[in-house]
């Protein structure tokens, strides 16, 4: 399946609203169309799958099949990528970056929000 930079933010956006250490979100079939009407299941879990292996998810856990998942929170990689991309301009940004250099791994997405960051930060104090 081809990596979707849109879907990776929202699910990030959405695991960020877990409230509390007391609580997780559970993204089954039953539950995921009504949480992301904007993708298929197998797009949500395969996505859920990459946070997971890129290291974004604290505390996941899955099913055998890889059908069900259990999120508790992001890990502070995690909130350190959603921090970058959680403006639509940033994010905006990024993602012409990645289209422009041909990268659009989601290591070098990683590495473009920082860059980006760094350099709206730059231009905030007038050093460029």
């Amino acid at each position: 399946m081809k990596l979707n930079p849109d879907c990776i933010r929202d699910i990030l956006l959405k695991v960020e609203e877990i409230p509390d250490v007391h609580h997780h979100w559970d993204f089954t079939p039953q539950n995921i169309p009504e949480i992301f009407p904007n993708y298929t299941c197998e797009e949500i879990i395969y996505h859920i799958r990459q946070c997971e292996l890129c290291g974004f998810l604290l505390h996941s856990s899955h099913s055998v099949n890889y059908d069900y998942y259990s999120v508790s929170d992001l890990t502070p990689s995690g909130h350190e990528f959603l921090n970058n991309v959680r403006e639509n301009t940033v994010w905006n940004g990024v993602k012409e970056v990645a289209v422009k250099v041909g990268a659009t791994s989601l290591s070098a997405l990683i590495q473009i929000s920082s860059n980006v960051i760094t350099q709206l930060i730059k231009a905030q104090f007038g050093l460029l």
